[in-house]
Formats: structure tokens, C-alpha cells, sequence
């Protein structure tokens, strides 16, 4: 049995689903034990590029987005909430919290790669983001965010003042785009299988370990 794994984790940063997700697949990553090798890695996907720096009220944005009434934008925020919640992750969102403009969370991503620190900084954005309410647009931080992820602070803020990845990050994004991500979480294994959403743990497992076994057909 091949027990190699190549997985293109293509998500946002202000994505509910893609932090619940992340935390299912982690959870089924762990299942399969140490004897699978896993070559992981984060790809932008923006949700809201035209988002301002200063963002838009949680409530509002949603509302405005999905045509959908203000209570229903509540009833599904405590679903996502309780969904978060059975994976180990923490959703600390409100009425008033705000959705923030990710690029440059993505070009730092982007970075953190280069330095084997991607996997680390993504979860860090996350917990900063939906659990936390940090301003994942503000550079200060970003920087400071980098900085728990073991990368140096002062390089993060030149990075992030200047316009390094900003090309990269594009080029990803129209890449995904073209080869039909038109939502997130998308998780392409092994560059032939889609899993789509946020799924729980165990479906995740179910399809590594097909796929591992080679018992599923081409995507």
C-alpha cells in the first residue's frame, strides 16, 4: 500500500468551513499514524477580494452576500459554531465582529512556505481570526502573528510592506480557478482526488485511507 500523500489544502483565511475542515483533516491525519508521509500544503483562495482593509460588520456582510435574513445569518453562525466545536475548534463570532480583507495574510502564507512554516501560520491566522476577533488585515498583526509561528518579525513586516508574493498569490489563485476551485475548503490529494468542504473527521479518513488503497476512482 502507497502510504505517501500529496495534499493541496486550497482555503481562506475568514472561511468558517476551512477551519473546520483543516481540524477534521488533521484529526484524520492523525488516525493514520506516522507511517503515512504527508506533503501538505496551503493555497490562497479569496473569498472577498474587493473587501476593504477596514472590513465589514459579520452581521451585515453575510446578510448583504447570501440575500439572506438577519435571523438566519444567526441560526447558521451557531451551526457552524456547534460544527466547529465537535472538531476541536473555537468560534468566538458575533453580530458585530468583522470580516477582513485576506491578501496579505496569504502572501505571508506564501512565505511562511519557503520557510516550512506554513502548515504552523495557517492554524495560527485561524485561531486568530474566528477565535480570537484579531484584525487579520492590520500588518502589526500579521507580523506578530508570524512571530508564534516561530518566523522573524522584522522580516514579516518588510515583507508585508513591501509587494513580495503579491504575483505569487494571484497566480495561485487564477490556477485553482481554472481548474474549477470555485469553493472552500478544497482538499486535492495526491493531484487526483477532490474532497470537498468541511467535512468531520471520519469521512476524511475514510477517503485518505481509499485513496491510499487505491480503491477510488479518478476525480
Amino acid at each position: 500500500m502507497n502510504k505517501a500523500l500529496k495534499i493541496d489544502f486550497v482555503s481562506d483565511v475568514v472561511c468558517p468551513w476551512c477551519a473546520i475542515g483543516l481540524a477534521g483533516l488533521n484529526t484524520a491525519l492523525e488516525r493514520l499514524g506516522p507511517e503515512t508521509h504527508v506533503d501538505f500544503t496551503v493555497h490562497p483562495f479569496e473569498l472577498n477580494p474587493g473587501m476593504p482593509a477596514a472590513g465589514q460588520e459579520q452581521l451585515e456582510h453575510i446578510t448583504e452576500k447570501y440575500g439572506i435574513s438577519a435571523d438566519q445569518a444567526r441560526t447558521n453562525r451557531e451551526q457552524i459554531r456547534a460544527r466547529a466545536a465537535s472538531v476541536g475548534f473555537t468560534m468566538n463570532r458575533d453580530d458585530t465582529s468583522r470580516v477582513y480583507n485576506t491578501f496579505d495574510a496569504h502572501r505571508l502564507l506564501a512565505w511562511a512556505k519557503e520557510k516550512n512554516a506554513q502548515a504552523a501560520l495557517k492554524l495560527i491566522l485561524l485561531e486568530a481570526y474566528f477565535t480570537d476577533g484579531k484584525n487579520i488585515a492590520d500588518r502589526n498583526v500579521l507580523a506578530e502573528l508570524a512571530s508564534q509561528a516561530g518566523l522573524d518579525t522584522v522580516e514579516a513586516s518588510e515583507i508585508l510592506a513591501s509587494d513580495r508574493f503579491a504575483q505569487e498569490v494571484k497566480e495561485e489563485e487564477t490556477f485553482w480557478t481554472q481548474r474549477g476551485i470555485s469553493s472552500v475548503p478544497a482538499v486535492i490529494v495526491n493531484d487526483r482526488y477532490l474532497i470537498s468542504g468541511g467535512q468531520p473527521p471520519d469521512v476524511f479518513e475514510e477517503q485518505l485511507r481509499a485513496i491510499l488503497a487505491g480503491d477510488v476512482e479518478t476525480s
